[in-house]
């Protein structure tokens, strides 16, 4: 694959983790007392809802805006996969081990199934290591222009 193709592919995958994330954040803060609520019933994070309703929200648009800044893209990218990987991770425990499967997601996210959900994590999770490994090497030194 050309450079160009690269390229457009890692800005595609980049602008679908910003829509991904400022949606998923813009969500959250409408209806925080929601989110807080539900994270509060999780039996995993009921002990951290409060820090992590801030800090989810704050997270996701925090790495929304880098993600747009060509000279942290690539290391963003890995932080936008590992935190869906931590999101998966999340719901693969609640499914399997947790007696009460929570709600804390907004939106058109909250229609989906919890396996739903997880699908749609590990497509993101594909994208985002498909941009990792498209990224173009040489400007692997922050100076993607």
């Amino acid at each position: 694959m050309n450079s160009n193709k690269r390229i457009l592919l890692v800005e595609i995958i980049s602008a679908l983790f910003i829509l991904l994330f400022v949606y998923a954040a813009l969500t959250k803060l409408v209806d925080y007392q929601k989110f807080r609520i539900e994270l509060g019933k999780s039996p995993l994070l009921n002990s951290y809802s409060r820090i992590i309703a801030v800090a989810i929200p704050g997270i996701e648009l925090l790495i929304s805006v880098l993600i747009a800044i060509k000279r942290f893209q690539y290391y963003v990218l890995y932080l936008a996969f590992s935190l869906m990987a931590v999101f998966s991770a999340y719901i693969v425990a609640i499914l399997k081990f947790s007696p009460y499967i929570p709600c804390s997601c907004g939106g058109i996210l909250q229609s989906m199934t919890w396996t739903q959900h997880l699908i749609f994590n590990v497509g993101f999770l594909s994208l985002g290591a498909i941009a990792i490994l498209l990224y173009p090497k040489k400007t692997n030194d922050l100076t993607l222009e």
